[in-house]
């Protein structure tokens, strides 16, 4: 497999070529990472009632609270994106 200066060179190879040509010269994976984006810690300020029906909604869903509200976070701005257009 040819070794490239830079990604587009790397896309250029790829649009005209078949991975299935270099199958062969592939290895195989000993150690899978998975790598995410960093997260930045932030404050959001609620009452202790709407934190409790937080609470128990992530509990009957099996996950953590903050791990919920997040997912919410996540959800509502692909819908705010996709209306924008």
């Amino acid at each position: 497999m040819p070794k490239f200066k830079n990604v587009e060179e790397e896309h250029e190879f790829w649009a005209t070529h078949s991975g299935a040509d270099y199958i062969d010269e592939l290895e195989d994976i000993t150690e899978f990472v998975v790598i995410t984006p960093p997260k930045r810690k932030t404050t959001i300020r609620l009452d202790d009632a709407a934190i409790e029906r937080i609470k128990a909604i992530a509990e009957r869903r099996g996950m953590a609270w903050q791990t919920l509200m997040r997912s919410w976070v996540y959800e509502r701005l692909e819908e705010e994106e996709k209306r924008a257009g």
